[in-house]
């Protein structure tokens, strides 16, 4: 099959993240520079503020209606709010009807990617059994714990048949959901995809395993709405935040069919692994833009055709500067000529669901023409790069316009995704 000629589309997005409940408030949010830093309470109740945080703008269970969705892990309960707003935003009917003229069950599909997956629930659950005697232990322990839970309950909601799949590659786990969904469709093995990336590890473990592994921005730099910087000369780590983003993929002939109005297209995925080192890039940044270089290749386009980046850039010190790396040597000369933006900066990082946010945020800066702001960068480091600071900038309004998306993750995972702008905007037909 050629899929060249039958492009991958996205034609819906879903959002819950620390700056709004769903996706125009989360949009709005970021290309207005907003940041969601802020301090958390402690776990145990006491008044002492148990670090900085970026926890979600709404709480998944007020939007939720189901049976026994608060068994279901807190990133599975924000999986699934994504996932509804993604779907419904495709104009697609929930549940797949089983005889539908248009689509079938069994050619639908849901690939999840989380980093740290039903950690939440899992250490809830720990707790009780401590406490308690093993008879008390709840027959859906297991259900709930296990990592693809979140997909298997996307699944049953939207009456998908044609597999649910579960992606763990740390913070490239997003972004490998995306690419593993193009590559279903690309293959003929779906017709339409959900692409989920999900996490909510706001809990006092993995805050100090992530503390103690130097990769937070610190409590004491003050001020939990400026902590995350990254490309700035003074960024110390990255914001930890929970929440959820989903798009919806479809081959273009059947969007077509079925009338909906893409975003964008996926015209082309790049993935490495640095077989470096389990937690730093190595310094040239060689893993990322041989993934970038791949992406471009699958695209069929050469660098200066890009008219922005999407950057993985969390706020860490090596791992920005390996990005910039990474891009000045895909880019060459036209590097410093190519709007970056950094939407975890005002996000910050949601681990597992972060590359599907990007994405999403990305085909929505292809539709809306303009590049959201990166926060808080008040002394820009001298990278070689366009970065895109202080307020949003418009993006040239060049028919088949490009952007890359770039994620990486610890253990040395990297994902490379080139969307292209395709037809009218959206903003009139979908989210506002």
């Amino acid at each position: 099959m050629d899929w060249r000629g039958d492009a991958v589309v996205i034609t819906g997005v879903g959002m819950t993240t620390p700056l709004g409940g769903d996706t125009p408030s989360t949009w709005k949010a970021v290309a207005e520079g907003c940041s969601a830093g802020r301090w958390l309470p402690n776990a145990r109740g006491a008044a002492r503020p148990a670090g900085i945080g970026a926890p979600v703008a709404v709480e998944p269970l007020s939007v939720l209606d189901g049976r026994g969705l608060r068994r279901l892990d807190r990133s599975g309960q924000l999986a699934l709010v994504a996932a509804r707003e993604a779907w419904a935003d495709a104009r697609l009917p929930r549940p797949v009807p089983a005889f539908g003229d248009r689509l079938d069950p069994a050619e639908t599909a849901v690939v999840v990617g989380t980093a740290l997956g039903a950690v939440e629930r899992t250490l809830a659950m720990h707790d009780e059994l401590r406490e308690k005697t093993t008879r008390k232990v709840s027959p859906f322990t297991i259900p709930a714990m296990i990592a693809d839970s979140a997909a298997v309950r996307i699944g049953l909601d939207l009456g998908v048949r044609g597999g649910v799949h579960t992606l763990v590659s740390a913070c490239a786990a997003g972004a490998e959901a995306v690419a593993a969904g193009v590559a279903l469709l690309r293959c003929g093995q779906a017709r339409a995809v959900l692409a989920v990336g999900t996490d909510a590890a706001l809990v006092p473990l993995v805050i100090a395993g992530f503390g103690a592994a130097l990769a937070l921005a610190p409590d004491s730099d003050g001020n939990p709405s400026e902590v995350s910087r990254p490309f700035d000369r003074r960024r110390r780590g990255f914001l930890l935040a929970e929440g959820a983003a989903a798009v919806v993929l479809e081959r273009r002939s059947t969007a077509w069919a079925r009338g909906a109005v893409p975003y964008c297209e996926i015209a082309g995925v790049g993935r490495t692994s640095d077989a470096y080192d389990l937690v730093q890039p190595p310094p040239d940044g060689r893993g990322i833009a041989a993934a970038v270089g791949a992406a471009l290749d699958d695209a069929g386009t050469v660098p200066e055709a890009v008219a922005m980046v999407s950057a993985h850039a969390t706020g860490t010190w090596r791992g920005d500067a390996a990005e910039a790396a990474a891009l000045r040597q895909v880019f060459g000369p036209f590097a410093d000529r190519i709007p970056v933006c950094a939407v975890k900066s005002g996000l910050g990082h949601m681990l597992g669901a972060a590359g599907v946010a990007q994405t999403a945020l990305a085909a929505l800066s292809l539709s809306r023409r303009l590049v959201p702001p990166i926060v808080n960068l008040d002394e820009p480091e001298d990278l070689g790069l366009d970065l895109v600071r202080d307020a949003p900038r418009p993006l040239d309004g060049v028919p088949g316009a490009m952007a890359l998306s770039n994620a990486s993750g610890f253990g040395g995972h990297n994902v490379a995704l080139v969307l292209r702008a395709v037809g009218p905007d959206r903003s009139g037909s979908g989210h506002e």
